[in-house]
């Protein structure tokens, strides 16, 4: 059965912890490595799988296996039961800057479209997929690929994006976005693409070649910082990838950096 009534709060700004209020027996299943701390009296174990379906034979948990690997998370998820006589608390942390986004899939459809490593945890009895992209245009100019990471359940999910996060409802309208911004999406959205402009446009603009084109009834979320952007701003200022230091604007350069410790 799910447990509509799990208690939860979000702490923080840019960098937010989740805490969640685990009654006795009740689960949470999350990604590897996303527990930030946790009372005693949790148990916790990781398994192939999200636990909704039996384990079955070799060939199909190295089929689900491969399913997390085209998303890009790791083979297996960590269930967390609160084994005490009394409600624990557990906390999950998001991995990059960036917001924590409470969702009931049962006041979306029983379903959830979003980025591939947008998935932080959820009530067990949640199940997660993989959607392909129906157009193979969408699949090699969308910005996420053929693979988008699909959430199906009717209690409470838990998913991270980064920067600030915008929901639009959309009803009937249409609504262009930067590929690289689309975090998440609810069912009676359809996910098309777009030429960003004339070719001056798309050569110069800095938006890409490419927008992704949303349009129907339902819910869209949208995150301001892409973590491929901010890890591309890094690497680019990165002196291990010639990058330069103009932070302080020393106009000792590379010397004033010797004597500052940053070489």
């Amino acid at each position: 059965m799910y447990s509509y009534g799990m208690d939860y709060r979000i702490l923080g700004d840019e960098m937010q912890i989740l805490e969640v209020d685990l009654r006795t027996g009740e689960t949470v299943i999350a990604e590897a490595g996303a527990m930030n701390y946790m009372d005693p009296g949790i148990d916790f174990e990781a398994r192939m799988g999200d636990g909704t379906e039996p384990p079955g034979g070799m060939w199909e948990q190295i089929a689900g296996a491969g399913k997390r690997l085209l998303t890009g998370e790791s083979l297996f998820m960590t269930h967390f039961t609160n084994a005490s006589d009394r409600e624990r608390t557990i906390a999950f942390a998001s991995p990059y800057p960036g917001k924590i986004i409470p969702i009931n899939l049962s006041e979306t459809g029983g379903e959830l479209l979003c980025q591939k490593d947008a998935f932080l945890c959820a009530q067990k009895g949640t199940r997660l997929d993989i959607a392909l992209t129906k157009r193979i245009g969408v699949g090699l100019l969308g910005g996420e690929g053929f693979i988008l990471q699909r959430l199906i359940g009717e209690g409470l999910a838990f998913i991270h994006a980064g920067g600030m996060i915008v929901k639009k409802e959309l009803h009937g309208e249409r609504l262009l976005v930067d590929t690289g911004c689309l975090a998440a999406f609810t069912p009676g959205i359809s996910y098309n693409i777009s030429r960003a402009g004339n070719l001056k446009s798309m050569i110069f603009g800095g938006e890409g070649l490419f927008l992704a084109d949303l349009q129907g009834t339902g819910a869209v979320y949208l995150q301001s910082l892409p973590f491929s952007r901010l890890a591309g701003r890094v690497l680019k200022y990165a002196p291990q990838m010639g990058g330069r230091s103009r932070g302080e604007g020393s106009i000792l350069g590379g010397l004033g950096d010797l004597f500052m410790g940053d070489n």
